[in-house]
């Protein structure tokens, strides 16, 4: 999704008038004993998160993603059915926590027993003691791919002067385009809702050059199957991430499914089961450096 920890804030979830309903009763997410008596895993995935979690557009009740299909090889090897749950990014990642894990939403969302997609980040850690982060299981980053009329994709990111820019709007990549190198690439940026709308539009001829996450870059050109559509190789100039590593939350109590799930992802890393997770998507997959 193009954010770390302490990112810039999400787009809002709820509208103002909302923010003064009054919260539901606390539901609390299942622990491991609780998980297996019931016979059900319920896990949170993020909406319209391509490659991660996202829903067609004729088909919304069809999950698809690398974290949908993580979400299910978990729940097979613990013997249980999948209860998956898209929710929306709320102002920052403390809400998303609080929505997904250890609260329940203002909507009526329900805590899930797992949520996807969380950066695994020791000061996020210590800010939301009510959830455990734990499970990292890839190394995130951000990077850039270009269509036919930028035919050097890895020349210095300022020389994409002049060039149709493209980026996931209120996010890390779009705040890199509008204001690095005296924001001489300003002018030519053009939003998109997500990183990899953003990089297909190189294959529409909207844009010519796009930054996203490098899986949201792989996942698009996969995607596309378009020969002229290229990956940036070299590391992009003055970029203020250099990676984070993305983990799961369970709530603090339900630590016993926490550990339990730290070693199913390990056994999945072994065994070969993550590269062909996410190779299906068009994503390497790279271990988190915290693994």
């Amino acid at each position: 999704m193009g954010k770390q920890a302490s990112g810039i804030g999400r787009r809002a979830f709820l509208a103002g008038g909302l923010a003064a309903l009054a919260a539901p009763l606390p539901l609390s997410a299942a622990p491991l004993a609780k998980v297996r008596e019931l016979g059900v895993l319920r896990v949170a995935v993020y909406k319209h998160n391509r490659p991660w979690s996202w829903a067609e557009p004729d088909n919304s009740t069809n999950l698809r993603g690398i974290d949908v299909d993580l979400a299910g090889a978990i729940a097979r090897t613990l013997g249980v059915k999948l209860d998956i749950e898209e929710f929306t990014a709320g102002d920052d990642m403390a809400t998303d926590l609080r929505n997904a894990v250890w609260r329940g939403g203002l909507l009526g969302f329900k805590p899930a027993d797992i949520m996807m997609h969380v950066p695994f980040d020791r000061q996020l850690m210590v800010e939301n003691d009510q959830c455990a982060i734990l499970a990292p299981y890839y190394r995130e980053s951000f990077a850039a791919a270009c269509g036919p009329e930028q035919n050097d994709c890895d020349v210095p990111a300022p020389q994409y002067r002049g060039r149709r820019m493209a980026a996931a709007v209120a996010t890390i990549p779009d705040i890199y385009l509008l204001s690095s190198f005296g924001g001489t690439l300003r002018s030519s940026v053009t939003h998109f809702n997500t990183g990899h709308d953003a990089v297909l539009a190189l294959g529409t001829g909207q844009a010519d050059v796009a930054v996203a996450t490098k899986a949201e870059v792989e996942a698009a050109i996969f995607d596309m199957k378009n020969p002229a559509i290229k990956p940036r190789k070299r590391a992009l100039e003055a970029m203020m991430s250099p990676g984070w590593d993305i983990g799961m939350a369970v709530k603090e109590n339900s630590r016993s499914l926490g550990d339990t799930v730290e070693g199913i992802i390990g056994k999945m890393s072994a065994d070969g089961q993550m590269k062909a997770i996410f190779g299906a998507y068009g994503v390497e997959w790279r271990p988190a450096l915290s693994a």
